[in-house]
């Protein structure tokens, strides 16, 4: 069944225009970019997600700053999937729009950047910085480049879910279709947070990149229940922090899709195939124990 956006969750408002300044101002108010692009898509999508957003925090840098798919990249496919639910609800029709989005996504900030790795665009290993390698990265205009590229950026993905989701869609695989999505719920979300998190799946859209039900996780751990949430997280974020060392225990430290599972997909029903396989069982309960 398809809904109108808006239908599904009642949240949709006035939709805008997005610009290059957008995406810079939004990251100079908010302080990550991952959060920054979720903001500005949402809102040229007219889906303002406050809390949401907010909770993108600790993917900035690359997943809890291990360098890894960039932050923006997380914030995209998020709003991408927050879109499709509004679009067509829950279920795997909107599960495959997020994904395919997410594809559209990673595609364009890959052609954009040359890569969509943070350690890579940024060169810098934000785990392990010390004081004289974030002084070098500052004086060589490191954070004027992450705000161009959010201003770039934004108005990209912004463009990139809109064409995706217009497409015509025939190939709709059976449920389960993302590992993402499959984590969240087992983790307690709504059918919203569930297609919110499924472009995510298989490393972000099917790239192999940081593992995306990890990434799933890590969203939903900055999303305490009820309407209100602090307005900063701690820094330490242990929530967060110990379903990635959880994994990291499960997957011999390995964090990265493509060498988790020794393959890449090629398609939403090669990765739902190998859901239905049992692909991942274990990567995907121990994520969902981390939660308990």
């Amino acid at each position: 069944m398809q809904l109108d956006a808006g239908a599904a969750d009642g949240r949709s408002g006035s939709r805008q225009r997005v610009t290059f300044w957008h995406g810079v101002r939004a990251f100079l108010r908010l302080g990550t970019c991952s959060e920054a692009v979720m903001n500005v898509v949402d809102r040229g999508l007219g889906r303002p997600l406050e809390r949401e957003e907010s909770a993108t925090v600790p993917l900035a840098g690359g997943m809890m700053q291990h360098g890894y798919q960039c932050g923006m990249l997380w914030g995209a496919t998020l709003a991408a999937g927050a879109e499709a639910f509004g679009r067509f609800g829950g279920g795997p029709q909107a599960e495959t729009r997020a994904i395919q989005a997410a594809q559209r996504v990673v595609a364009s900030f890959r052609t954009q950047a040359k890569s969509i790795n943070c350690f890579e665009i940024t060169e810098l290993d934000w785990v392990h910085a010390r004081r004289g390698q974030i002084l070098r990265f500052i004086a060589r205009g490191g954070p004027v480049g992450c705000f161009r590229m959010a201003g770039r950026y934004g108005r990209m993905a912004f463009r990139e879910v809109e064409a995706s989701m217009a497409e015509s869609q025939t190939d709709v695989p059976e449920a389960p279709v993302s590992c993402a999505a499959l984590v969240a719920r087992k983790l307690g979300a709504s059918e919203m947070h569930a297609v919110m998190a499924a472009g995510c799946a298989g490393g972000m859209g099917l790239c192999g990149g940081a593992c995306g039900a990890l990434g799933a996780a890590v969203w939903m751990a900055g999303m305490p229940d009820g309407p209100a949430r602090p307005k900063k997280l701690s820094v330490e974020y242990p929530r967060q922090r110990a379903f990635v060392e959880r994994l990291l225990k499960t997957t011999d430290y390995e964090l990265e899709c493509s060498k988790i599972t020794g393959r890449r997909f090629e398609s939403v029903s090669d990765h739902a195939a190998y859901l239905r396989e049992g692909g991942c069982a274990r990567v995907i309960e121990t994520l969902a124990t981390s939660g308990a």
